[in-house]
């Protein structure tokens, strides 16, 4: 699309600001349930300005126009906002003010700040309210300024909803009711608000197909001690699962009407929020005492039962089944076929649709090809994508939503021939996965502080990289969950302790702008690693299956407890893996998955 037109509808949004007195707008990628991935509906960042990338804010004042967002879109949004009059806001870079300190050094004081209270979390509110207090700065949060100028703004979705059964749910709805039920006991609350999709599909065994990539629906829920009230469109729940909902306390409203359930609780009770997960707009509308707490089914599924974990399992068998059958297309395809960032995506998609329990994608497939793949969340499009050739690094990120679970991979292969500077860096960052891998660390101990063991080797070479180095997964829910985050950037709190049973990624990375990206990513899970005097400590078991391309090491630099861990990980992907695949995939296996070989090879 033209960057005028986001510039046009810039100048349509300052005009509506201009009617209703307002001296900044702030657009959030967000929705009512603060999820990462948004239906179109909510796309209201994206539509204004341009930019595609999954995170970002958009601020918009008289006279600037700036997105703020982290170093894994600035090379995007630079070229997404080129022409717009937008400005790229490098967030994190020590030169960029962050969104409050910009808003307070170029407002007046007493300006009025408009951001739509639906979006905005209870708890950014409330930092940023406090943080522009001393400058008198009025938030207004009841007006959707950009709505108001978005004709042809998309409906929301409105999909079937169903059951997650037995045997890949192996809790019951009741068990999750329990659960959280005795949680808000613990809290002295007679009721919870929740917002969050996962959340919710998580607690009454439900799922649906709203958000592209995340089995997951539009709904809230209050839950009190006897019911649950879901607000959801009634017309996309058939009968049977309605009478099952009943059967367990689960009563039907209308979506539109949970404001107004949420004004209706007496005012004596008390209510469990959690301020990270439930907007301003929604709180606006309560009556009763807010209890802030971290949503209880937020640590209850984040901890795997050991019947989760092996049908998750069961689930890398078939998601590395299809790698092999991709990756052995991909190698015999090189210079007989013409391949493209697109190809990639569409063969890879195809090969897991023909594995068992397939439900979709996990998320977009990044394929990145040489300097594309210095982007970390690069997304090719058919109008800007490489063509597959010469020499070079290929990464592709990409993962599949099973009944039985959530997968999430990355790997680097060579194109071509790669030279020494590249075969260096890749070796680096294996070097730091398999750091983390071999952790071992107390029950409890903050994720974010296992961070350094896989920046170490990395560090060491004066180098790093801008993302976390882990995220939690979901059980067929969404591929980034919490509460755990490896990231030393995030600062640490309580209920970010390692717990047995968590899925975290393990995906430590190295990216040269303009040249390539490499980053290698496992799933693992906490599993006991043994009890002493000092308490009891949990260590990793990886849970991905899939050949780490042995052409982009350089042996010399790996020591022998890498190469040994290297070997050991290829032996037990072979042992895995070899059942389930045959011909010219096997055989792909089969020398992918040779030992390293002597140190001077």
């Amino acid at each position: 699309m033209a960057p005028t037109v986001h510039a046009d509808r810039i100048e349509a949004l300052r005009a509506a600001m201009a009617r209703h007195n307002i001296d900044a707008c702030v657009v959030l990628s967000s929705d009512p349930h603060l999820s990462e991935y948004l239906p179109d509906h909510w796309q209201a960042r994206a539509w204004l300005s341009g930019f595609e990338g999954s995170a970002g804010t958009l601020v918009v004042s008289a006279a600037f126009a700036g997105l703020w967002t982290d170093s894994r879109y600035w090379e995007q949004a630079a070229g997404d906002l080129a022409g717009s009059g937008i400005e790229t806001m490098r967030a994190g870079a020590d030169d960029v003010p962050g969104i409050v300190a910009w808003l307070g050094a170029h407002l007046a004081e007493g300006a009025r700040v408009a951001v739509h209270g639906l979006t905005l979390s209870v708890q950014t509110y409330q930092e940023w309210r406090g943080a522009l207090e001393a400058r008198h700065i009025q938030w207004v949060t009841d007006l959707d300024l950009p709505g108001g100028i978005w004709p042809d703004r998309p409906a929301l979705p409105a999909s079937p909803l169903y059951e997650h059964r037995p045997p890949f749910a192996c809790r019951s709805r009741a068990d999750n009711l329990a659960a959280v039920r005795e949680a808000m006991a613990r809290e002295e609350v007679s009721w919870h608000w929740i917002s969050s999709l996962d959340d919710i599909a998580w607690l009454l065994n439900l799922r649906g197909s709203d958000v592209s990539y995340n089995p997951v629906f539009l709904a809230h829920a209050l839950v009190g001690k006897d019911e649950v009230q879901l607000f959801v469109d009634e017309s996309r729940v058939d009968d049977a699962l309605r009478r099952a909902l009943e059967h367990d306390g689960v009563r039907l409203l209308p979506y539109e009407d949970a404001g107004r359930a949420l004004a209706e609780v007496p005012t004596q009770d008390a209510v469990l929020i959690d301020p990270a997960r439930t907007t301003v707009g929604i709180t606006a509308h309560a009556a009763a005492g807010l209890v802030h707490a971290l949503n209880p089914s937020q640590l209850l599924k984040s901890r795997k039962t050991d019947a989760e974990i092996a049908h998750v399992r069961r689930a890398m068998e078939q998601d590395g089944a299809a790698l092999c059958e991709f990756f052995a297309w991909f190698e015999a395809a090189q210079g007989n076929e013409r391949i493209t960032e697109l190809t990639i995506d569409e063969k890879i998609t195809q090969a897991r649709a023909r594995r068992e329990h397939f439900v979709s994608p996990s998320f977009s497939t990044i394929a990145a090809y040489q300097a594309n793949g210095a982007m970390p969340h690069y997304h090719a499009t058919p109008q800007s994508h490489a063509v597959i050739e010469g020499d070079g690094l290929l990464l592709i990120d990409s993962g599949g939503q099973y009944l039985g679970g959530t997968t999430d991979i990355t790997r680097v292969v060579p194109v071509g021939s790669v030279d020494a500077e590249q075969k260096r860096d890749y070796t680096l960052v294996l070097k730091g996965m398999i750091a983390l891998s071999q952790a071992v660390f107390p029950v409890g101990v903050a994720a974010p502080v296992l961070d350094a063991i896989a920046r170490q080797p990395i560090w060491q070479a004066l180098a790093d990289f801008g993302h976390g180095t882990g995220h939690g997964v979901g059980y067929f829910l969404n591929v980034h969950e919490g509460p755990q985050s490896i990231s030393y950037r995030t600062p640490p709190r309580p209920s970010m302790g390692m717990q047995e049973g968590m899925i975290t990624s393990n995906e430590p990375g190295l990216y040269r702008p303009g040249k390539w990206g490499i980053r290698i990513e496992n799933l693992v899970a906490n599993r006991p690693a043994g009890t002493s005097e000092f308490g009891r400590f949990l260590q990793f078991e990886t849970l991905t299956l899939c050949p780490i391309d042995t052409r982009c090491v350089l042996p010399g630099l790996l020591t022998k407890g890498e190469r040994d861990w290297l070997d050991a990980y290829h032996g037990h992907v072979r042992e895995r893996l070899a059942p389930l695949v045959e011909g010219a995939a096997l055989a792909w296996l089969m020398a992918r998955t040779e030992p390293l070989g002597p140190v001077d090879a």
